[in-house]
């Protein structure tokens, strides 16, 4: 082996280990920091951190509520998916919350009037779901695209639209039946019931094989194939990717209609799982808390995973809190310290990164421009030498 290599060897080595670390650096620092300004909330609000964490700790680990965590948590990730999509284009889709209702309240309009043999009425209603969530997403592509206006806007205005038409059509007489103070859709039929894993003493929904496959697709689609490239190529530089032959504007299109997809699943394994209807009581806000799942999980299907399950635990064990006499915000103060913590820890070991990088650049070509020159030195020494002789 010679010497060339043996340094290149050890270079790359370096800077393998220097990725590990900055790797497991973040998420630590964002932990420890989220457990301590946790800690001092608790402790300014006049209560005792440790006798919390160990409430919800205990909590959490009844068989019923990990049945609740894991069957709440599978929204929460379709949604973090739906946002996450736009988030790698540098496209913000608030409009998550407005196209998975709209998607699910067609779905159950679907549903409830027809009646398909088998899997052919759950797989309806999944693609009626998935088209509804495209085409209310893809207004906002268009319109960013053909008159320039941004996406924020009109995804929030959107979702004020799809609770208008929501509302107008769940009404008695129209597309909704009145059932007590309820109003919700007709029933679905036994077909359109998904299936379920029979644990005790609840079932988790299946659905969870759904999210998991997503999230495949989602990590295939953006990190193996061409179109996941071009489509963060654009996220990191427009003009960049507009001089290499990549069409912004179709890119743009395309991703917002896969975001609202991706959206209109999220209310999916509560109508074929848990209500098979849609009502009034139909979970709303699940979109707004994708984007912070979305920035908890830094993207990433594995991360968002995570993320969906420890806001799930949060909310499950924040009502035993209350219950324990807490105060009923502390719950949602301590997820927005943890969001904030982990997006300043990422970027603070980013840029030390960066900068890690930037210098060891600057020494191996300061090594490289000595190295050069002791050369240079020598040859002249030579032919110093040879013209003597």
């Amino acid at each position: 082996m010679t010497a060339a290599k043996l340094p290149a060897q050890g270079g790359a080595r370096s800077a393998t280990r220097d990725k590990v670390v900055l790797a497991l650096a973040a998420p630590l620092l964002a932990v420890v920091a989220a457990i301590v300004i946790s800690s001092l909330v608790f402790l300014a609000s006049g209560e005792n951190p440790f006798r919390a964490y160990g409430i919800m700790a205990d909590y959490g680990h009844y068989s019923d509520s990990q049945v609740w965590i894991v069957n709440k948590a599978v929204p929460y990730y379709l949604s973090a998916l739906a946002v996450a999509i736009g988030f790698r284009m540098n496209l913000f889709n608030i409009g998550v919350d407005g196209q998975y209702r709209l998607a699910a309240f067609a779905a159950a309009a679907v549903g409830g009037s027809l009646v398909l043999p088998g899997a052919l009425q759950i797989v309806l209603l999944i693609v009626v779901a998935m088209l509804v969530g495209a085409i209310w997403s893809g207004i906002a592509g268009l319109l960013k695209t053909t008159r320039g206006v941004s996406e924020v806007i009109t995804t929030i205005m959107l979702n004020s639209i799809a609770a208008s038409v929501i509302g107008y059509f769940l009404q008695d007489g129209r597309l909704a039946v009145k059932d007590g103070n309820l109003l919700h859709t007709t029933f679905l039929p036994e077909s359109s019931h998904f299936f379920s894993f029979p644990t005790h003493p609840k079932p988790v929904y299946g659905f969870v094989v759904i999210a998991v496959i997503a999230g495949a697709l989602y990590w295939f689609l953006l990190s193996r194939t061409r179109f996941g490239f071009d489509l963060r190529a654009v996220g990191a530089s427009e003009p960049a990717a507009e001089a290499s032959g990549v069409s912004v504007k179709r890119m743009v299109v395309i991703s917002m209609l896969l975001s609202g997809a991706a959206a209109g699943l999220v209310g999916m394994p509560t109508l074929l799982g848990e209500s098979f209807q849609y009502g009034t009581d139909f979970p709303a806000g699940i979109g707004f808390t994708g984007i912070a799942i979305a920035l908890l999980g830094r993207n990433h299907p594995v991360g968002m995973a995570f993320g969906a399950l420890l806001w799930a635990f949060l909310d499950r064990t924040g009502s035993r809190l209350e219950f324990e006499g807490y105060a009923q915000e502390i719950v949602g103060v301590i997820q927005g310290v943890i969001v904030l913590c982990v997006v300043i820890a990422y970027e603070l070991v980013r840029r030390y990164g960066l900068r890690l990088q930037q210098r060891k650049v600057g020494e191996e070509l300061a090594a490289a421009a000595r190295a050069a020159g002791s050369r240079a030195d020598d040859a002249g020494n030579n032919d110093k030498s040879e013209v003597s002789a």
